[in-house]
């Protein structure tokens, strides 16, 4: 499958499996962010095609064959699933690629490894289980785990094609139904998937798709009351709309993954150079645009210097250009971004942190690009050191003491990641309990597989994706009491 350079038109929403035309009529055009080009269209749907989906999802839930499966048949369509990614993951890996600006080759190395998520939740299908109470001798007690009914699944622009892998893979492995919003910016990957969940096989309604605006049919979705979790990945303003109107219609249940400032640490006694390579990579990485990358590296001072050095030359060094050619970033996802982390870089200057390498855009005529951009000697209460940019903007900030990098690490709103670079194991383990982080690798960074539950702390949200921890999200325990007496 090759994506063709002519505009490709989606004009119909999946909704109940069935492919049908929006109620609005109207069209969302989908820029390509190398070249600011419309190369996508895709049906903007609103709040009565939510209404439809919603429909649709709870009559799957409620007297669809999918909840009242045997887990063997629900694993059978999953594993069959994803096969079919697998089978189309370079397709995957163009699509994400022309959606939000992320090099090729990174795209498709991305795209092989999707497959995995619907593999292990289908392993899961038969693992959901409840536990045996031990009270009295005449009772018997226990706990069964159910699904929740109906999920909306509210997914961003800078993976799109992974998180509604995750997302769907999760909740439909628990028994869920799904409707799925895509990010209005970068909704052609779930389109696409749509049309492999008809293909394996998932009953009418199970999955259903809607492209289409927050304000308008994530609005919608958020407040639903028919709607009985909502799974959101995104921004904290956009988080707390989601609480209001879950308390203003049925008090669903919600997951939040609201992004980061994540540190990496890197004490003198660390192996420098793959601790270097780290920070270069996990800094600048997809142009800056995901969550856990390390946007915020400490460096102790022994090796401070030495660091900022070698950090600056690597800097200038980073290819920036077409994405479909071999650099190391491609632009911006969309304008907006660019927008903003042009405005953290004329934050960070008026802060007075100095700037070291970038701070500009290059010498390209089109597309969303800016150069990798170090900022040093940055104090930690700077704005650019304190709220997310997600853009290529590094701060790197001196430490001395293994208790200043506790302080400066947790000192910030967000929660999400951290990554700790040091020969001291011991060191390793104390600065684990100590930071307030969902995720703290130890001399590696940015590790996430379908495995290893994943969620923040603080403002970087509520709840954890993948791994079992993620199915205590998508179900509900249930307990039972049995009188032997009677």
């Amino acid at each position: 499958m090759k994506v063709s350079n002519k505009v490709k038109v989606y004009d119909k929403l999946y909704i109940g499996g069935e492919w049908v035309e929006s109620s609005s009529g109207r069209m969302i055009d989908v820029v390509n962010p190398a070249t600011e080009e419309v190369i996508f269209q895709v049906p903007e749907g609103n709040a009565e095609d939510i209404d439809r989906a919603v429909k649709a999802a709870r009559e799957a839930f409620e007297h669809g064959p999918w909840r009242k499966m045997s887990t063997y048949e629900r694993a059978e369509i999953m594993r069959t699933m994803g096969q079919l990614m697998k089978e189309n993951s370079e397709y995957f890996g163009e699509l994400e690629s022309l959606e939000n600006g992320k090099p090729l080759y990174r795209t498709k190395q991305d795209a092989t490894g999707l497959h995995q998520w619907w593999y292990y939740y289908a392993g899961l299908t038969d693992k959901i289980q409840g536990e045996t109470i031990p009270f009295e001798n005449d009772k018997q007690i226990f706990t069964i785990r159910e699904p929740l009914g109906v999920v909306g699944a509210i997914t961003p622009w800078n993976a799109p094609v992974t998180s509604v892998t995750m997302k769907l893979s999760m909740a439909l492995c628990a028994g869920n139904t799904v409707v799925l919003k895509p990010a209005e910016t970068t909704p052609v990957n779930a389109m696409e998937i749509a049309r492999l969940i008809d293909k394996a096989g998932f009953p009418p309604g199970v999955v259903n798709v809607v492209p289409g605006y927050g304000e308008i049919a994530g609005a919608r979705l958020t407040s639903h009351p028919d709607v009985d979790k909502i799974s959101f990945t995104g921004d904290g303003v956009t988080a707390r709309k989601i609480m209001h109107a879950s308390a203003d219609s049925n008090l669903k249940k919600m997951s939040f993954e609201l992004g980061g400032k994540s540190p990496q640490i890197i004490f003198s006694d660390a192996n420098f150079e793959a601790a270097f390579e780290s920070a270069v990579r996990h800094g600048f990485d997809y142009t800056g645009q995901a969550c856990t990358l390390g946007s915020r590296v400490l460096v102790h001072e022994d090796i401070y210097e030495k660091f900022i050095q070698r950090f600056t030359e690597r800097a200038e060094q980073i290819k920036v250009g077409d994405p479909t050619e071999m650099v190391d970033i491609g632009p911006h996802a969309n304008k907006q971004q660019l927008e903003k982390t042009l405005k953290y870089i004329e934050i960070g200057k008026k802060e007075g942190a100095k700037l070291v390498a970038g701070g500009n855009r290059p010498n390209i005529d089109k597309g969303y690009y800016v150069n990798p951009t170090v900022f040093a000697d940055v104090d930690p209460n700077m704005r650019i050191a304190q709220e997310e940019i997600f853009g290529p903007v590094v701060s790197v900030i001196p430490f001395s003491t293994e208790e200043e990098a506790i302080q400066i690490a947790n000192g910030v709103s967000y929660g999400l990641t951290a990554g700790v670079w040091t020969s001291d194991i011991a060191r390793g383990h104390r600065m684990t309990k100590e930071l307030r982080a969902g995720t703290v690798w130890i001399n590696s960074f940015r590790w996430v597989r379908w495995a290893a539950p994943y969620g923040g702390h603080k403002a970087s949200g509520w709840g954890s994706e993948n791994g079992i921890e993620a199915i205590k999200e998508l179900t509900q325990v249930k307990t039972v009491v049995i009188d032997l007496n009677n």
